[in-house]
């Protein structure tokens, strides 16, 4: 049952470190879009870091491609319904809910954050920050640590360190890849993984609660059944 207690998908050790960092991270988010808000052009970071990236010949722009094919519909569709299916092997339901709600909640935020930052890159029609594909697979990477710091009953730190690596790893990837194909600023990119940090444990710890009280009202009404048969 997705409503079983013991089986939550935010480790309790972990809910005060995580809340925090996302905190952080949605005030981060916000002073970015604030920053480049209706800006057509690399800021001073951007500028830095852009050239050392953009333009990437073979085999590193085959490299790019392929990892921007994640976080296009059909390959961010294949990882979510093949990680949903993980979860539900591993009877997990619970957390095949948030592989679902993370993912949709991260996404969801970026689109509706890029018209009200209104910046561009390309031309007026390609609002960019903050990146939905970075956003994505940061998403879906920290609910797959999430999991494993549960399944494998992970302490504090090692929990910690597991979801951060993730988070840090995916974000990276995706990361170097939108700015390689000059599909993003690297400040988009930044709000893009915040974005991601700051939903997912929010999501998580909405999930957890949810299913916590059907599965309260599910044991009340199951005991309410039990005492009326023994009348």
């Amino acid at each position: 049952m997705v409503g079983q207690r013991g089986t939550g998908v935010l480790p309790p050790s972990l809910r005060a470190w995580l809340g925090l960092i996302a905190a952080l991270a949605a005030l981060l988010v916000v002073a970015l879009g604030v920053l480049y808000a209706g800006a057509g052009e690399p800021g001073t970071v951007d500028a830095w870091i852009q050239p050392t990236v953009e333009g990437m010949r073979s085999p590193w722009r085959n490299i790019a491609l392929a990892t921007d094919f994640l976080g296009e519909p059909v390959g961010a569709a294949t990882l979510v319904v093949v990680t949903v299916t993980v979860c539900l092997l591993l009877r997990r339901p619970r957390a095949a809910v948030l592989v679902v709600a993370g993912v949709a909640t991260a996404v969801g935020a970026t689109t509706l954050l890029k018209p009200l930052a209104g910046r561009t890159i390309h031309g007026d029609a390609n609002l960019s920050y903050p990146s939905g594909h970075t956003a994505f697979l940061t998403a879906l990477a920290l609910v797959v640590a999430l999991l494993a710091t549960g399944r494998l009953g992970l302490g504090r730190t090692a929990g910690m360190s597991l979801v951060l690596a993730a988070a840090l790893v995916a974000g990276c990837a995706m990361g170097w890849a939108q700015v390689a194909l000059g599909a993003h600023y690297p400040t988009d990119v930044l709000g893009g993984w915040c974005t991601a940090l700051a939903v997912v444990p929010a999501t998580a710890w909405l999930v957890d609660r949810t299913a916590d009280r059907w599965a309260d009202r599910w044991a009340d009404r199951t005991a309410d059944a039990g005492r009326g048969e023994r009348r």
